[in-house]
This record gives structure tokens, C-alpha cells and sequence, in this order.
């Protein structure tokens, strides 16, 4: 329980690539001071750090193999563990199989966390308009769209001056393939959370980000209140 007796929250972000779950986890992080746990930050720290954990991750990405269910299950069970979880926080990227999803909500209920699952829906041509126009700090990791936020100087990032670059994964044909082998996996992840939480789907194709935010926002509390 969080302290003062209030339930321990938990806000699943769901959506495919580029539908904007990294921004609404830090406009959300802002507003409920909650912390935003994402699994593939989690996983790039480990490598950067070249842990055992990271070692291991970069060997089964070399080999284009998944990361096992039970290495990013333990690490999603230590983080949401430490203190500064205590009133609940934002999942990013987890649970992405049925077995993580499964295994997520009966931690929930054994540490009588309340979760909510908030579905991002977006449209795969609008999703491949967005994510070709994206640039990238590679110092800062700071994004841009060339149409939607540009930088101030054309090609350049507005914090670093550095010359922005285009992702591999942001081309046509690899946000196509993310997108099948998405939707593939995650259908029966997405009905088994519709099913056993709170669940809201939200048209992320043209909304702002800051209308979405309201959306989640609205959903949350009305949530709450029941």
C-alpha cells in the first residue's frame, strides 16, 4: 500500500511504435509525480553499463534473439519495488507477451496495486508519415519532426547544436515490419489486459499530445472515483 493507505497506482502505457507513449509518460510523470518506467531504457542502461544483465542482453540482440520473458520480468519486479514507486508509477513497454501480462497482474494483486492500461490506437500509414519525418540528437537523444517540431535551426538540435540524424528504425520499410510484428504479438496481450484492468483505447492518429493527454487524464480520474 502507498502511504497514508491509498492504493499503489500503476499506468500501463500501451501502443505500438511511435505512437507516442514516451511523451504521454512524461507529461503524465509531470503531472502525477509518479516515475516512468520504460523496459528498453532498462535495457540500453544495462548494456551501456556492461553489466551481467547488459552482456547478456547484447549477446541475444546479436543474435537476433528476444530478450526471455523471465530476465525482463525480474527487472520490471526490482524497479517497481524501490521506494520511489511507493504511490505508483508509469509502464512503458511492458508487458509486451501474454505470459509478461499475466505475470504483471498477479504481481499487481499480490502487492495490492491498482493498475490502469491506457491503448494508444493509431493508424499504420499516419504511424509511417510520422515516424520518417523523425530526427534524432545523437548526443542528447532529443526528438524532432521535421513537419510536426522541427528545431530551430533546420537540422540542427536545439539544446546540443548537434546535426540531427535519421534512426535506422524509423525507415519505410523497418517501421512497416515493427508494425506487423507489433500488432502480431501484442493482439492477445491487449485482450487479455481489456479483460482483467481497467482498460481505455484512445485515438492517438490526429490528435495533439496534449489532447491525448487530457483524454488519459479525464479516464484516470473518473477511474478514481468509482
Amino acid at each position: 500500500m502507498a502511504s497514508g493507505g491509498s492504493p499503489r497506482k500503476a499506468l500501463v502505457l500501451f501502443g505500438p511504435p511511435g505512437s507516442g507513449k514516451g511523451t504521454q509518460a512524461k507529461l503524465l510523470t509531470q503531472t502525477l509525480r509518479y516515475p516512468h518506467i520504460s523496459t528498453g531504457d532498462m535495457l540500453r542502461e544495462h548494456i551501456k553499463a556492461g553489466d551481467s544483465i547488459g552482456t547478456k542482453v547484447r549477446d541475444l540482440l546479436k543474435a537476433g534473439q528476444l530478450v526471455p520473458d523471465e530476465m525482463v520480468d525480474e527487472m520490471v519486479r526490482e524497479r517497481i519495488d524501490r521506494p520511489d514507486c511507493e504511490r505508483g508509477f508509469i509502464l512503458d513497454g511492458y508487458p509486451r507477451t501474454l505470459q509478461q501480462a499475466k505475470t504483471i497482474l498477479d504481481r499487481f494483486r499480490e502487492r495490492s496495486i491498482e493498475p490502469t492500461v491506457v491503448y494508444l490506437k493509431v493508424d499504420e500509414d499516419k504511424l509511417v508519415g510520422r515516424l520518417t519525418n523523425r530526427r534524432q540528437c545523437p548526443q542528447c537523444g532529443t526528438l524532432y519532426n521535421v513537419l510536426l517540431k522541427p528545431p530551430i535551426v533546420r537540422g540542427r538540435c536545439d539544446m546540443e547544436g548537434a546535426r540531427l540524424i535519421v534512426r535506422e528504425d524509423d525507415r519505410e520499410d523497418v517501421i512497416r515490419e515493427r508494425f506487423e510484428n507489433y500488432a502480431r504479438q501484442t493482439q492477445p496481450v491487449i485482450a487479455f489486459l481489456e479483460k482483467n484492468a481497467p482498460f481505455f483505447a484512445v485515438e492517438a492518429s490526429e490528435a495533439s499530445p496534449e489532447q491525448i493527454f487530457l483524454q488519459i487524464g479525464e479516464f484516470v480520474r473518473n477511474g478514481e472515483r468509482r
